[in-house]
């Protein structure tokens, strides 16, 4: 994944960090341009919010920590993402779409327990093939993330489950980066054995770098990914 610009597209901010953050710094090392899209940015429902400006603070230096540009944020509501026409999501992501011409995307899975991830997911599915629609540079790789208190929370309905099928090695630098990010958000980080506490993500870190023979790892489920001729699969 050299040269390319990445682009995560979540719910709310901590998502993507949570699912992303220790990649965002490994890849941001190694050259890639990091931009993650959170549709609510004001999260206004959330308990035991900052204020606004606090928040923002917040937002921008988590995205800081690892690697990332500044966030770009939308104002779309709360825990109420299934009031919202599928079509105001989708045409939202798709402007940033054009915009960056991403080469890889990753979002929510579409059958996290959290409604929003939900209604972000397919929207994200339906916004990445905009480039059969319009004059824009298809997406070459396509993925669902990981967010714990989410994904592993949600029961798996007639088994679609998240199903990691590619892992990205973070090693220990990679997981500490991503937990001072989210100590940077007020609330998020928990106590054990919360998912979203130290123990729990490091546990599961090394769990997922385990399954792949790697040290310290995230997890994702390939939607697709585009090889072309020329392409070599050992790169």
């Amino acid at each position: 994944m050299n040269k390319n610009v990445i682009l995560t597209v979540t719910a709310h901010p901590d998502d993507e960090i949570l699912g992303f953050g220790g990649t965002s710094y490994v890849m941001s090392k190694n050259g890639a341009t990091i931009y993650n899209l959170i549709l609510s940015g004001e999260v206004e429902a959330r308990q035991n919010r900052p204020e606004k400006h606090e928040l923002g603070i917040q937002t921008a230096l988590a995205q800081e920590i690892v690697g990332a540009c500044p966030p770009i944020l939308g104002n779309f509501p709360n825990i109420k993402f299934n009031t919202v026409p599928h079509l105001d999501l989708v045409q939202f992501i798709e402007q940033e779409i054009e915009k960056l011409e991403p080469s890889h995307i990753f979002t929510h899975h579409p059958y996290d327990l959290n409604s929003d991830h939900h209604h972000t997911s397919i929207a994200c599915q339906a916004a990445v093939r905009l480039f059969q629609r319009k004059d824009v540079p298809p997406v070459n790789g396509f993925y669902f993330m990981e967010i714990p208190s989410s994904s592993d929370w949600a029961f798996p309905v007639s088994g679609h489950a998240f199903a990691p099928n590619t892992f990205i090695e973070i090693g220990l630098l990679g997981l500490e980066k991503k937990i001072e990010s989210l100590n940077t958000y007020d609330g998020v980080m928990r106590s054990y054995p919360h998912p979203r506490s130290r123990e729990v993500l490091t546990g599961l870190s090394a769990y997922r770098g385990g399954q792949a023979g790697i040290k310290y790892a995230e997890s994702f489920q390939s939607v697709f990914q585009r090889i072309s001729l020329g392409d070599s699969l050992l790169s």
